[in-house]
């Protein structure tokens, strides 16, 4: 008989920031599969849970995929956490989550913490609708995904390395132009948590002879958004 898979959100950042349902379900599952085992096991000793890891990364999702679900099939019960945030989410999990499902297992998903929500509720943007990009990609259909956003009415979401901040800022300078507004949040729920807002020319301005570290989420206004305010 089936067991269940949990998808198991985990801190970006606050280790407060863990529901108690997912620390009871870490302590009862028979196995745990993360992205960074190194990273996971920091977390498990902080709250005091000694289970066995498995790493379960977008390197080697598919070559044990066939694995962790006859486990399942098994009656083992599995969690699987990301080093940060919801599975599935910009990391794997949606792999499993669909092999899950069409062989009849039963997947939970606990809500829990995400970098994307707490970047667009803070961004002052318009998020009654939004749109969710990722991570842009890095070469091939980067310019065709560019001009798409300049067409995106509502307020957008992306990813970005920190590497890669400036880079950014000037591509959707040179696509949306030099007046659109933005927020670039980093490093949320740290200590060090900074919510940088402006126009691409303060943001580049901003970030320009700055070294950048932490993660990084870039909220964008909309196109319409935009030209509802230069008409205003």
């Amino acid at each position: 008989m089936s067991a269940t898979l949990y998808i198991v959100p985990t801190p970006i950042g606050n280790l407060e920031d863990i529901t108690l349902r997912a620390i009871r379900v870490l302590q009862e599952t028979d196995l745990i599969l993360a992205e960074d085992t190194r990273n996971s096991s920091f977390l498990l000793k902080h709250l005091n849970i000694s289970k066995p890891l498995k790493s379960y990364h977008q390197h080697n999702e598919h070559k044990i995929l066939q694995e962790i679900l006859e486990l399942l099939n098994q009656g083992k019960n599995i969690a699987l956490i990301s080093d940060a945030g919801t599975p599935g989410i910009s990391d794997p999990g949606f792999l499993l989550v669909r092999e899950a499902l069409q062989h009849n297992i039963t997947v939970c998903t606990l809500p829990g913490p995400t970098a994307l929500i707490p970047a667009l509720v803070n961004s002052g943007l318009p998020c009654n609708e939004f749109s969710f990009y990722g991570f842009l990609p890095q070469k091939k259909g980067r310019q065709t995904k560019l001009k798409q956003l300049a067409l995106e009415e509502k307020t957008f979401v992306v990813y970005e390395s920190p590497f890669r901040l400036l880079k950014l800022l000037e591509e959707l300078k040179t696509h949306l132009g030099p007046k659109r507004t933005a927020c670039v949040c980093r490093e949320l729920s740290k200590l060090f948590e900074e919510n940088k807002r402006g126009t691409m020319d303060e943001l580049i301005a901003h970030y320009k002879d700055k070294t950048v570290k932490g993660e990084i989420v870039v909220v964008v206004q909309g196109n319409k958004d935009q030209e509802e305010n230069e008409d205003e």
